[in-house]
Parts: structure tokens; C-alpha cells; sequence
């Protein structure tokens, strides 16, 4: 499957991914470059579909690629897989606002839809 490189090596952009993840589940909105937040938003909606099954193997798949956030992975689990629990998909949504001003990098909002 092709991917987005990020401009980093391989340990940070898992790293990046992951605390990207973490941090839409637990602010539930970000702002970051638009290639960013589509990379995010792939991610955070697998989560969110294993996050809906509940199982114990879901959650151990959430918590790995979470790097063991606990507290990301519970309101996950506790808060929006139930949020969505009706939901087939579709769980977040980018908002383009204006170019970053050092390097006119196009900046987004990624969001949970309520």
C-alpha cells in the first residue's frame, strides 16, 4: 500500500501517527498540515472500527498502535466507539483554513463529527 513518507524516517513517522491518533481521540479536533490529516484520518478511522467491535483483541491492537496510551485508548473504547456505534464510517472531517505563513504548507482541522 503506498503512503505518505512526511518528510521523516520511519520511527518518527510511526511516532507522529500515533500521537496524531491521540491526540483528535482525546481533543477530539486538530490543526495540522492537510497531508498530515489525511494520514491521521485513515488511521483514526481504523481505530475507531476496532474500537466498535470491543473485543479484547481490538483493544489490544488499539493500544499498540497507540504506543500503550492508556487514556486514549479508554475514551476511545468508553466514549466514541459508542458515539458511533450506529455509524458505518465516516467518523471524521477536514476543514481547510489558510497557508501556514513560514512555508505556505496548507493547514486543516480534523475533527470528530458529532
Amino acid at each position: 500500500m503506498a503512503y505518505k513518507k512526511l518528510g521523516v524516517d520511519n520511527k518518527h513517522r510511526r511516532s507522529m501517527r500515533a500521537n496524531l491518533a491521540a491526540s483528535l481521540i482525546l481533543n477530539e479536533r486538530i490543526e495540522t498540515t492537510e497531508a498530515r490529516a489525511i494520514t491521521a484520518r485513515r488511521d483514526v478511522e481504523k481505530l475507531i472500527t476496532h474500537a466498535k467491535k470491543g473485543t479484547l483483541v481490538s483493544r489490544r491492537k488499539v493500544l499498540a498502535f497507540l504506543m500503550n496510551n492508556t487514556v486514549a485508548t479508554k475514551k476511545l473504547f468508553d466514549d466514541i466507539a459508542l458515539r458511533y456505534a450506529n455509524r458505518n464510517g465516516g467518523y471524521t472531517r477536514i476543514l481547510k483554513l489558510d497557508e501556514r505563513k513560514g512555508d505556505d504548507a496548507l493547514m486543516v482541522v480534523l475533527e470528530l463529527v458529532k
